[in-house]
């Protein structure tokens, strides 16, 4: 069985309704990653004109699903989410790469940075997923 192209799994995470009206956009994917981006917009900044920790969240959600699911059968879903903020947004897209730490049977963790386009990290999150199907 062929693996699906990059545009093909754009499309499919196109139902994923939440993170494409905040703007996620998949840019790269393979075995056990995806990267994933979101162009800051005022949408998503908060009162004291930074990035608001939901948005940040969000893409890097949205970063686990797409490594989590983009080429297998079964759903994972996340189980138990820990984010922490290590610094604002100084740039004008955030990135989130996120890696599988380990897949088993029914269960995964997977590690997910995001950072600035200048570079500057801005959270970590560490997700435990569980297959549903």
């Amino acid at each position: 069985m062929n693996e699906p192209t990059l545009e093909q799994v754009r499309q499919r995470f196109t139902a994923d309704c939440f993170a494409s009206k905040m703007g996620t956009v998949i840019e790269d994917i393979k075995e056990g990653y995806a990267r994933c981006y979101l162009d800051i917009t005022p949408l998503h900044l908060n009162a004291a004109g930074n990035v608001m920790g939901g948005a940040i969240f969000t893409l890097a959600d949205f970063a686990f699903a797409v490594a989590a699911n983009w080429n297998k059968p079964n759903l994972h879903v996340t189980l138990n989410s820990q984010i922490t903020y290590l610094g604002t947004a100084k740039g004008k897209r955030l990135i989130a790469e996120a890696r599988m730490v380990k897949e088993g049977r029914t269960t995964c963790y997977c590690v997910v940075d995001v950072k600035d386009d200048l570079g500057h990290a801005v959270a970590q999150i560490t997700s435990n997923g569980f297959s549903i199907g």
